[in-house]
């Protein structure tokens, strides 16, 4: 069995974040970048897993970026992919993407492809199903439970109130979201073999982006906490209704 996992870079939660060129670009200086743990904890550990399972599966790892994404796309290594692939490209337009992540698929003659749910920047939730429908393949999302039957799979999808149990025929695109797998950090012979596996670049397909960014807003600052006293409920009232609007 072959799996392709999508691995995305994110800035780390903790990051500040800023923008620049009139607030058309984000501000990467001193950002330190992770991977997407919607692609890291759930994609890529329940492959894992499945190669655990069966060892002769393969796990190719795919990201589209520039040179500066390939520190990531090692730690997903170290983490148990076989091989990765970087498309040298970058943007944010999720077609576009999404077209780069297909035309490598195409070729590869994968069993599975896995995407987390969405990224923790962008939070499109979008790519997974593009490369499926780019490649003419089912597509389930919103995973948190995928099990192997045969020459196909059971999966385990949340819906609005409640779980819905797919049964469908391999190849197929799933996004996988918590419970699907659980975290994992690299160990020190995953970190030692990572540095040898292959990481290739390859060059992007043509594609006309669909969306660009016309600019980034800040949320507006919170407002400071306001302490009501005990035996002034008619100042709450008053703070709730005419101020948080609440009531």
């Amino acid at each position: 069995m072959k799996i392709l996992v999508c691995i995305s870079k994110t800035p780390d939660t903790t990051a500040k974040i800023a923008f620049a060129d009139n607030n058309t670009k984000f501000a990467d200086q001193g950002v330190q970048w992770i991977i997407n743990p919607y692609d890291e904890w759930y994609a890529l550990v329940r492959a894992i897993e499945l190669k655990e399972k069966d060892p002769s599966t393969i796990i190719h790892l795919i990201t589209v970026g520039a040179a500066d994404a390939e520190p990531v796309i090692r730690k997903a290594l170290a983490l148990g992919g076989d091989e990765a692939i970087r498309v040298n490209t970058s943007g944010s337009d999720s077609f576009t993407i999404a077209s780069q992540i297909a035309g490598v698929a195409k070729e590869g003659g994968y069993d599975l492809i896995f995407t987390g749910k969405e990224t923790i920047d962008y939070n499109g939730a979008s790519i997974g199903g593009m490369v499926a429908e780019l490649l003419d393949l089912p597509y389930v999302s919103l995973a948190t439970k995928f099990d192997l039957t045969g020459s196909g799979a059971s999966i385990v999808r949340e819906i609005e109130g409640g779980e819905e149990v797919c049964e469908v025929a391999l190849p197929v695109v799933v996004s996988c979201q918590k419970g699907m797998a659980e975290q994992r950090i690299p160990n020190m012979k995953g970190i030692m073999g990572a540095r040898t596996k292959p990481l290739k670049a390859v060059e992007p397909v043509a594609i006309d982006a669909l969306t660009s960014i016309v600019s980034f807003e800040l949320p507006p600052a919170k407002a400071g906490v306001k302490l009501v006293p005990a035996d002034n409920p008619e100042e709450l009232v008053r703070l709730l209704h005419d101020e948080a609007k609440v009531i």
